[in-house]
């Protein structure tokens, strides 16, 4: 499936097969087509927390208002994102680039973040979206559907996959096979609305 045809058929699937398992060799493939979505200074600031315990998966349910997805998907991530990730080995994620540009990226790192807070957490919050995107566009090219999930109390999450001080959590991600087919998109905006040229 084309990227295209991936982006117009992917949809937010609230009814997965729970039967239905992923195969190891697909989910090696899921998990290395995330690692290919961009990221700010290429930190690579994401992190998933693949939940297969079905005991942790019972306490993100009831953190998520017991939807159904949680329990029901073949894959449950929770993508969580480093907010310090530019003061961690940052010269590992610019070793095959010239050496020149590297030291002049790996100088800007530190001045483009320090002491500004909010990039730290909006660029890290910025690219587990962008991996995520990639997660469920990817998914649907290789058949299987997806739910991201905004909807469900932080701290339990937080506290059950004991997330680090220093990172955010983002969002739940589910993915699997779905068992019924969504509803119509629900509708878009007239384009006038949407796209402006030079200023709103």
């Amino acid at each position: 499936m084309d990227v295209l045809k991936a982006l117009y058929e992917r949809r937010s699937i609230k009814e997965f097969d729970p039967m239905h398992k992923i195969s190891s060799d697909d989910l090696s493939t899921l998990l290395d087509a995330a690692r290919q979505a961009p990221s700010s200074y290429n930190l690579q600031h994401t992190k998933i927390v693949r939940i297969v315990d079905r005991e942790m998966r019972k306490k993100i349910s009831a953190a998520a208002y017991n939807q159904p997805q949680v329990l029901s998907a073949s894959e449950l991530f929770v993508l969580a994102a480093d907010t310090k990730a530019w003061q961690k080995k940052t010269e590992r994620c610019w070793q095959n680039v010239p050496e020149k540009i590297r030291n002049f990226i790996l100088k800007s790192i530190p001045e483009f973040h320090q002491n500004r807070p909010w990039i730290e957490r909006d660029e890290a919050i910025r690219s587990a979206s962008l991996m995520a995107m990639a997660i469920m566009l990817a998914a649907k090219s290789m058949g299987y559907d997806s739910c991201p999930m905004i909807g469900f109390e932080q701290e339990p999450v937080k506290e059950a996959i004991q997330l680090p001080n220093d990172h955010v959590l983002v969002m739940l991600l589910a993915i699997g096979k779905g068992v019924k087919p969504p509803y119509p998109k629900p509708g878009f905006i007239p384009m006038e609305e949407f796209l402006f040229l030079d200023h709103f």
